[in-house]
């Protein structure tokens, strides 16, 4: 059977008219989605920019819906449903990120720290801390080791806190110093409560080589030191923290009269609070001064004097309230009354103030309990600032 050549020249125009039909259509379809997508991803941002998240969000989801490769948008949505609160939702966004195997290096990072903020923000800290300790070794990784560290004082881990703050400070992505000498503090008290004491000691006396100029270790050994017996030594380390802190000796004020009346020293310390009260006046120091002064038997008036040569340097209504506790007043069965009321005007004056996010306290914390900011109370009440 011969071929015949006139069918093959028809039939070649005519694959070509069909292919050209069959692309035109493709293209058009194409076209027609890609309008599509940019047209709701536009809508998405118009009323994100006018504060209509509802809106935005029915609108991103129709922009994933017709082109679900764009992970942009996937990131927008996340990020959306973060801040509505919906974490349970944004989680799914971020997750279906991270299964797609088209996902370059970059976006599965980036995928990776957006799932571990929303564990953060829902409170998942178990999953957080397993999300995050995977961006190990990527752009987001200092990032990813604040998140932890707050975890891990969050739950009072001690030992991951000195850890991970031990690889910041290394790599040098600032002084963490100071923090893993709190760190230590806290282990050391823990220790102390179960009623290790050398081990206290020794973890104390570590937070000093880690930050000497950081005072809390050396009240705390003190405290330690006295409970221990050994008063001469506890006055050593205070004598000593007045050389390297000399602005937190108002915080062991109390307790250098104590030391003081057991080894014996009260000239000694009673000079060292004048010293430093005639250099950086303080209500802490002034009490312990005219405490050691009355317990000594100081005559007369002398010990509330002092009172009256704080109010000379500078107003307080502290200082001036104490002085009239044991003024002899021309009524004197109206005293009780306007001593209660002059207490109660100064008590707020006599608290602690969180430098940091304003949260005060009758009593003085290394680390605030508002905002977990550390050494944020400055060792000085809230009339003296």
């Amino acid at each position: 059977m011969e071929f015949d050549l006139s069918w093959l020249l028809l039939g070649l125009p005519l694959a070509f008219v069909l292919g050209w039909l069959a692309s035109r259509f493709d293209l058009r379809q194409l076209r027609e989605e890609n309008r599509r997508a940019p047209k709701a991803y536009f809508k998405g941002l118009n009323y994100l920019l006018n504060e209509q998240q509802d809106q935005a969000i029915d609108a991103f989801i129709e922009a994933v819906q017709n082109d679900p490769d764009t992970s942009e948008l996937h990131f927008a949505l996340g990020n959306l449903f973060r801040r509505r609160g919906e974490y349970n939702r944004a989680v799914r966004v971020h997750e279906h990120l991270l299964s797609r195997g088209d996902l370059n290096r970059t976006d599965r990072e980036r995928a990776q720290h957006a799932l571990a903020l929303d564990f953060l923000k829902a409170g998942l800290l178990d999953r957080a801390e397993d999300a995050l300790q995977r961006l190990e070794g990527t752009p987001f990784e200092g990032q990813a080791r604040l998140a932890l560290l707050a975890i891990y004082e969050r739950s009072r881990d001690w030992p991951q806190a000195t850890a991970i703050a031990r690889k910041m400070h290394d790599s040098q992505q600032g002084d963490f110093s100071t923090r893993q000498a709190h760190y230590l503090c806290e282990q050391a008290l823990a220790r102390a409560a179960q009623g290790d004491l050398e081990a206290a000691q020794t973890q104390f006396e570590e937070a000093m080589v880690s930050a000497p100029g950081a005072p809390r270790p050396r009240i705390e050994l003190a405290r330690l030191q006295q409970r221990r017996g050994d008063a001469a030594a506890a006055l050593a380390t205070l004598q000593a923290l007045a050389r390297q802190s000399p602005g937190a000796l108002p915080l062991a004020a109390p307790l250098l009269i104590e030391l003081a009346a057991s080894t014996g020293r009260q000239a000694e310390v009673a000079q060292l609070l004048a010293e430093h009260y005639a250099q950086a006046p303080s209500l802490d120091v002034l009490d312990a001064i005219v405490a050691m002064e009355t317990a000594a038997g100081a005559a007369g008036g002398a010990p509330r004097d002092w009172y009256v040569r704080h109010l000379e340097k500078e107003p307080s209504l502290v200082a001036a309230a104490k002085w009239l506790a044991q003024e002899r007043l021309e009524h004197e069965e109206f005293h009780p009354q306007v001593q209660r009321a002059l207490d109660q005007a100064a008590k707020p004056l006599t608290r602690y103030r969180c430098a940091a996010c304003g949260f005060e306290a009758r009593q003085h914390f290394w680390q605030c309990p508002g905002c977990q900011s550390w050494d944020s109370y400055p060792a000085r009440r809230v009339e003296e600032l």
